[in-house]
């Protein structure tokens, strides 16, 4: 009858362990998120200027759309 114990006290440690990890990992990345944003077209203009560059809004659109692309993968 112990055993049987043993492995129910296993298995429920087992799946109490990851709802709390997913839980835990769920609550991280959002707070990450909301720290560090993604990039936007305002994040994109600022770079390049920090680079010399006058980036037309042509260009800004397609470095959003290469950088969405990116990321979809």
């Amino acid at each position: 009858m112990n055993l049987w114990l043993g492995i129910v006290l296993i298995i429920v440690a087992l799946i109490g362990g990851v709802a709390i990890g997913f839980y835990a990992a769920r609550q991280y990345m959002m707070k990450y998120l909301k720290e560090n944003p993604p990039i936007n077209e305002q994040m994109i203009r600022v770079m390049m200027a920090q680079m010399g560059r006058k980036p037309s809004e042509k260009q800004v659109r397609q470095m959003m759309a290469q950088m969405n692309k990116f990321q979809d993968k």
